[in-house]
């Protein structure tokens, strides 16, 4: 399910065996997955791990861990993290139907744990992720595997947010947070009164001036 212009953007799932063609061209780049990279339209849930893995290991690293600019070279940084997708490794990814027609990085040993460990020192954090951020779909982990994983049931423990959240007195939702966007347009409207920069001011606040859905 996806939100678009306000609007929710949802179809039908099965977990069954029937086979279901789903568009491919869904997640962030940079938080898709390789079954998705590679074509595949009979996905499932596991999508969704390999998102979860990804933006888990961004909390720590404080930034995107792959970051690419294309399906061809997110998949060449997939490669360099996880390892080579090969058939030894994912068994069946030579059935998907870009498999055949991307140059892959050969070579690659997954360094997942090796990578990650100076940001994330917590043993059972850096276990959970490598379980995430795994190629095969087959073999990720699941949902109900992730939150019995040892990281959530060893010290320290999750602890009631309530007083934390009790400082803030408006919402850190920027969908739900107050608008800016006026308050902002007036003050650069202010500076560029009079410059030789207004019109280009002023192309720059309609441009970048958007509302955004996350």
């Amino acid at each position: 399910m996806s939100i678009t212009n306000g609007r929710i953007l949802s179809r039908f799932y099965s977990s069954s065996l029937f086979l279901f063609r789903y568009t491919n061209r869904v997640v962030t780049l940079w938080y898709r997955p390789p079954e998705l990279l590679l074509g595949d339209r009979n996905y499932g849930p596991p999508v969704d791990l390999w998102g979860a893995g990804c933006i888990m290991a961004e909390m720590w690293t404080r930034s995107p861990i792959m970051q690419g600019d294309s399906d061809q070279q997110q998949l060449h940084l997939i490669s360099q993290l996880c390892g080579s997708i090969t058939t030894d490794v994912w068994p069946g990814v030579e059935n998907l139907e870009f498999y055949p027609k991307i140059k892959l990085l050969k070579g690659q040993k997954r360094r997942v744990k090796e990578r990650l460990k100076p940001y994330v020192q917590n043993p059972y954090g850096c276990d959970l992720l490598d379980k995430l951020l795994v190629l095969d779909p087959s073999k990720r982990i699941d949902a109900d595997s992730a939150l019995n994983h040892d990281f959530f049931w060893t010290d320290p423990m999750p602890s009631d947010l309530s007083k934390m959240l009790a400082q803030h007195n408006q919402s850190m939702f920027e969908y739900l947070a107050p608008p800016r966007r006026a308050h902002m347009r007036q003050h650069y409207t202010n500076a560029a009164a009079g410059g030789a920069w207004a019109s280009k001011a002023s192309h720059t606040l309609d441009s970048s001036f958007q509302d955004r859905v996350f």
